[in-house]
């Protein structure tokens, strides 16, 4: 009796050892997968080179996962993870991340064009400095593949911010900024073109040179209003920023001597629009020569004041009048700095 009552024991010992590891088991399946294990939120690049070992290691030294034990459990069994961005926050369990990064559960990024881009290599580097695609291939991209003149490329594309995956290569990119482009294009915006008397491409050209002038938005259509009337009048547009982009952008002050170069972009020496846009122009700016201001200027000279706006003038006396008073204005604010 005594015998069967220790083997009695014994068994019920070993039956409860063998439930509460059953039991802790069954927690830690159901941890895995059913309860949040990060306090907050973390971007995750996963490179090529990326190995899962090296995903546990980051995320660990987020301080963000709260049983590391649960994390390594499920990343155990992954045996490569795809290359992607993925966003981790306080509402992901382990075993989701783990799916995640095996299946290439990608979180989009948001690829925001904004600032100066005055060339192809400027918006290759944009691009590349927020995807994975490196700028070499986006500018390869964009001279042998892309059915545009180099010289139009700027009129297909329209500063914003694009949600896309950090994986998409540059046709996709790009693929995704002409669709942008073209629905932006609504048929109020085209017959708004029509009554300028330009065409889509000659609207973003013209909005180049506008935002080559000024970054002020409230006074982009009065800007844009002196250049459309120096179109219809046959003047010359006479614009600057054109010749700045004849010498890259390089020239401090454009001078009497800077406007001779012979070049079709040179408004001062060619009449009409330029061949193409000589920046990206922003939405602003397209809005400014769609929807112009009324008024009869032929001139304009920045403000002495250098507040960023400008004088406007219908003659050119009066011109001359702002102008000089600008160029006394910079001339003293020259030496000022010189001392």
């Amino acid at each position: 009796m005594k015998k069967r009552s220790v083997l009695f024991l014994v068994l019920s010992g070993i039956l409860l050892a063998a439930l509460l590891v059953l039991a802790a088991q069954v927690y830690k399946a159901w941890y895995d997968r059913k309860v949040p294990n990060f306090k907050g939120s973390l971007d995750l690049y996963v490179y090529p080179w990326t190995d899962a070992e090296a995903v546990q290691d980051t995320l660990l030294a987020s301080g963000l996962v709260k049983k590391p034990g649960s994390l390594k459990r499920t990343l155990r069994d992954v045996e490569a993870v795809k290359v992607g961005h993925y966003r981790i926050d306080s509402t992901c369990t382990s075993m989701y991340v783990a799916r995640m990064l095996r299946k290439g559960w990608q979180t989009p990024v948001m690829l925001t064009l904004s600032g100066s881009i005055r060339s192809h290599g400027a918006l290759a580097r944009k691009i590349s400095a927020q995807m994975m695609v490196d700028s070499l291939e986006v500018a390869q991209f964009m001279a042998d593949s892309i059915d545009v003149k180099p010289a139009l490329l700027f009129t297909r594309i329209i500063p914003d911010s694009y949600q896309l995956l950090w994986t998409a290569s540059a046709r996709e990119i790009f693929e995704r900024l002409f669709r942008e482009r073209d629905a932006w294009w609504t048929p109020e915006r085209k017959a708004a073109a029509a009554r300028q008397g330009l065409t889509q491409e000659e609207v973003s050209v013209l909005a180049s040179i506008v935002d080559g002038e000024t970054k002020y938005v409230p006074e982009q259509p009065a800007i844009a209003a002196v250049y459309l009337n120096r179109l219809r009048s046959g003047m010359k547009l006479q614009a600057d920023p054109t010749v700045a982009f004849c010498f890259d952008y390089q020239l401090n002050r454009v001078l009497r001597s800077h406007l001779d170069v012979d070049s079709p972009y040179n408004t001062y020496k060619y009449m009409g629009l330029p061949p193409g846009p000589i920046s990206c122009p922003p939405k602003s700016c397209l809005e400014a020569v769609l929807h112009p201001d009324s008024h009869a200027y032929l001139f304009f000279c920045a403000d002495p004041s250098f507040n960023g706006s400008h004088r406007f003038a219908s003659s050119y006396a009066e011109h001359l009048s702002n102008a000089r008073a600008f160029q006394s204005a910079l001339t003293a604010r020259q030496r000022q700095q010189a001392r």
